[in-house]
């Protein structure tokens, strides 16, 4: 699908590109706004940026909300930097409630308070709604487009109530009942309009056991009980039951997709906003904090190495082998803690079974441990013919699996808890501890035996 999806891109880029280069831009225009926004936001991220210039100058000012939506918010910043306040305004008409919360937030505050202006009073109470929550939480991801009933009525008078809406709103497929204080008492779906006599009253055939989210659940949360339930919609409630608004499926599967991004790119100390095809020097001013970070870290090891001089000037042969325990606990240590991150994502490790995984990971670096280093000991003995390096460096290498396994556990719990994100820091702490205790067992252990 992703392939597919790609092979789309890179058609859409070079029918474009040969349009443009004809001097057709009518014709290159009207294949664009032929795409739908999703699409555009896609292409656009694909193209390097002096590109993307010319073609967001092609894009239809009506759908420019719905593009800048979709992208992500380096790229979505670029363009807005460079648009009129007339064009933002515009580009805001029409936006759904959740993600006019989102975009209005990456703008300046003169127009904030332009677009705040020109909604009526209803969307605009809404919106600010949406607004006093924070954006990774329940309330910050809902959509205040709910449809309520009442459970007095009927079902023939429910179906009446929606044939006089024009439309109803994207992803419904229940409606929500409450009382006359808007307090939630249960969902009504579609399904049960649609499949029961119009004289059947609301209560009778409305669900109760519903899951509510309530508004201050963080949305990692909440992606959780929709994949749990299959949810398509689900209820926002404050902390009194009062319905507030709703969760729709595509604003969920955009949580999901951006934790993914986190975890995966987290590891390399980069964002989800991350832009491929931004220019080379704001991309390699961030990128050299992290790279910064990694010196630090390397400069460690080296001072462990440093203090062996001795061992090393005497014994060549470690120096050319030093590197393969520290690389091997690197290894492991990531596989580990790759795993024990993604179980706290899905909330799969708690205090219950904390020691239990400890236990488990630390025998898997033991018995991991010991094949490899039977493996490494051996090649050692057969390359340089020397039975103890082959001692040395199977002793060396279980250590440094073990410590990894352990620290691969330890590191992202502990992190954790000092409310600092493991995806992103993690991998660096385990590599320094990993380099420098395998550096330090192998050094040390060739100090004491082959001296």
């Amino acid at each position: 699908m992703e392939q597919d999806r790609s092979q789309k891109t890179e058609d859409q880029i070079l029918a474009l590109a040969e349009a443009m280069e004809t001097g057709t831009m009518q014709h290159a225009c009207v294949m664009l706004n032929e795409l739908s926004p999703a699409e555009i936001a896609h292409l656009l991220e694909s193209l390097p940026h002096t590109e993307r210039n010319i073609i967001w100058e092609l894009v239809n000012p009506d759908k420019e909300g719905e593009v800048l939506i979709q992208l992500g918010e380096e790229l979505r910043a670029t363009l807005i930097r460079d648009m009129s306040l007339q064009d933002l305004v515009q580009a805001t008409e029409g936006m759904d409630v959740d993600d006019l919360a989102d975009f209005i937030q990456s703008l300046p505050d003169r127009v904030t308070t332009q677009v705040l202006t020109s909604l009526d009073t209803q969307h605009r109470e809404r919106l600010e709604a949406v607004l006093s929550y924070p954006e990774d939480s329940a309330g910050g991801l809902m959509n205040t487009d709910t449809i309520t009933v009442r459970s007095e009525v009927t079902l023939d008078v429910v179906i009446r109530y929606l044939r006089m809406m024009e439309q109803l709103p994207d992803n419904t497929d229940s409606l929500f009942v409450t009382t006359r204080d808007n307090l939630f008492v249960g969902v009504l779906p579609l399904s049960s309009i649609l499949t029961n006599d119009g004289d059947r009253i609301v209560v009778d055939v409305m669900k109760r056991d519903t899951e509510v989210i309530k508004a201050s659940m963080e949305d990692d949360e909440v992606a959780k009980i929709f994949e749990t339930h299959d949810l398509i919609s689900a209820p926002v409630v404050d902390e009194n039951r009062k319905l507030l608004g709703r969760i729709t499926i595509d604003d969920v599967v955009d949580v999901i997709r951006e934790e993914a991004e986190h975890s995966v790119l987290g590891m390399a100390g980069l964002t989800e906003d991350e832009d491929l095809f931004a220019p080379a020097i704001p991309s390699a001013r961030r990128r050299a904090i992290w790279l910064g970070l990694n010196l630090l870290t390397a400069f460690l090891a080296s001072w462990v190495v440093s203090n062996f001089e001795v061992t090393l000037e005497k014994i060549v042969t470690i120096a050319v082998l030093m590197n393969v325990v520290a690389s091997m606990g690197g290894i492991a240590g990531t596989q580990t803690l790759t795993l024990v991150v993604r179980g706290m994502a899905l909330g799969q490790v708690s205090r219950s079974n904390r020691r239990w995984l400890f236990n488990k990971e630390i025998i898997v670096g033991l018995l991991n441990g010991i094949g490899w280093s039977l493996v490494i000991a051996v090649i050692a003995v057969l390359w340089f013919d020397d039975l103890n390096i082959g001692y040395v460096i199977a002793a060396a290498t279980i250590i440094n699996l073990c410590v990894a396994a352990f620290s691969g556990v330890a590191i992202p719990l502990v992190m954790h808890k000092l409310n600092i994100d493991p995806a992103i820091a993690g991998s660096v702490i385990l590599t320094t501890v990993t380099d420098i205790v395998g550096l330090f067992a192998f050094l040390g252990l060739s100090t004491i035996f082959l001296l």
